[in-house]
């Protein structure tokens, strides 16, 4: 037999999500073939073979969660090989017994592989429920057994309601039912029926008994919104951050774009004022290279060029593709590639060489009319540029009063890795160069 493993398709990548089998058991592969899609911390992406044989196994379940690089997920029976292909397994085969004729356990036993996965069942636990016959990954089991769940009364979250890791966990954080009793809170409203497959495969599992009457629904979160949440969440605990805000006239700016669009137009090429920012934000930093750094411990890491990650609200979460070597891009190539880039994170098509690295990132919710905000530094870079939108202020032009149009801008720094006067340097030119736009274009 030929193990396929969960791959790594990322550096950072630790576990994966099976999202969908694009072959089954008895489907003859190539190398080449497309076997699965797996959902990473920032996208789906297929997985091909460079294997060739017959798929006699998938042993993890499409839509399983959480599995680890390296972890076997499929396997295929090589040319050659004698061992005649598994019979498929109820659930897509994720350590499941095979379906039964009798239930006569000892009639064919199973390979000392399956042995080895399906420990045998263990003593009844309190209910009186035989734990055999419930549909639940072996770790569900493992961890039932050790913290003294009774899987009968687990709702399953699963795949046809599979009890999986996240259901013991609830399961043992509910507070426990009192002893039977009369008027005690039934069982059915604490443990209600599994339910039922929503179409399309998305799993959603059934709320916990609510403390009020509010209607509501949960639902799991997914592979990219839980790293959003673990990382996000490390950046504001471990990351000192400074904040600093300028406010910036965009009317030079404003007329500079509508002239290069209009020279742009043959080539059905069109400047967003976020291209421009991109461009500014990067020669800003070439020109203050002490805030194109990274904090790396007991080291600080000085960048030569200027990547920029710019953050695009895609329907799974946050991500960011990258403008690399913005600093020396003209901003109808910055245009053309933020285009495409977007339009693949939306489609959760980017590859991950579009979404990782970055020397520094930006963060625009001017066109949802945001005045300003500060927003969280994405670890390893040392800042991030918040944009407010662009808005007819008062302001001082050339020693009087006038109405200009002006937006607020925020820089989020990394105290550790740059000092408040050197991300003020930064912010300062920043400004000078939206203020005088020619240096855009230089």
């Amino acid at each position: 037999m030929i193990d396929i493993t969960m791959p790594a398709l990322s550096p950072t990548m630790e576990t994966g999500t099976v999202s969908k089998w694009l072959v089954k058991v008895g489907d003859t592969v190539k190398s080449g073939d497309v076997l699965a899609e797996i959902e990473t911390d920032k996208a789906t992406m297929e997985v091909e073979s460079i294997d060739e044989g017959v798929v006699a196994e998938l042993v993890v379940a499409a839509g399983t969660e959480g599995v680890p690089v390296g972890q076997v997920i499929m396997r295929l029976q090589g040319e050659g090989d004698s061992s005649a292909p598994l019979p498929e397994r109820e659930g897509s085969g994720v350590g499941t017994p095979a379906k039964p004729a009798p239930p006569v356990v000892a009639a064919a036993p199973e390979p000392a592989r399956v042995v080895a996965e399906n420990p045998p069942p263990a003593p009844p636990v309190a209910g009186g429920e035989k734990e055999g016959r419930v549909n639940a990954s072996p770790l569900a089991r493992r961890l039932a057994e050790a913290k003294g769940v009774a899987l009968g009364s687990v709702t399953g979250s699963g795949p046809n309601g599979r009890i999986v890791r996240a259901d013991i966990d609830a399961a043992v954080a509910k507070p426990v039912a009192a002893a039977p009793a009369p008027k005690a809170v039934p069982v059915a409203a604490e443990n209600p029926p599994p339910t039922p497959p929503v179409p399309g495969g998305e799993k959603k599992v059934a709320a916990p008994a609510p403390t009020s009457d509010i209607p509501h629904e949960v639902a799991k979160l997914g592979a990219v919104r839980k790293i959003i949440a673990k990382r996000l969440t490390e950046a504001k605990q471990t990351i000192p951050h400074i904040y600093l805000t300028v406010d910036v006239r965009l009317d030079a700016l404003l007329k500079l774009r509508g002239e290069l669009n209009a020279a742009l137009e043959p080539r059905k090429i069109k400047l967003s004022v976020n291209d421009l920012i991109i461009k500014a934000l990067a020669l800003a930093l070439r020109q203050v290279p002490k805030c194109n750094v990274s904090f790396a411990g007991d080291n600080l890491i000085s960048y030569s060029r200027a990547d920029i990650s710019v953050a695009v609200a895609a329907p799974s979460g946050l991500i960011t593709p990258i403008i690399v070597g913005a600093d020396g891009k003209a901003v109808s190539q910055i245009a053309t590639e933020m285009k495409a880039l977007a339009e693949k994170a939306r489609a959760g098509k980017l590859q991950p060489h579009e979404y990782q690295g970055g020397t520094a990132s930006l963060s625009n919710l001017g066109m949802f009319g945001i005045k300003s905000f500060d927003a969280v530094i994405n670890p390893p870079q040392a800042m991030i540029l918040a944009v407010g939108a662009g808005e007819q202020r008062p302001y001082v032009v050339g020693g009087a009063l006038a109405i200009a149009t002006v937006m607020s801008v925020t820089g989020s720094f990394d105290h550790r890795a740059i000092d408040g006067a050197d991300g003020a340097e930064l912010m300062s030119a920043f400004k000078a160069l939206i203020e005088n736009p020619l240096g855009l274009v230089a």
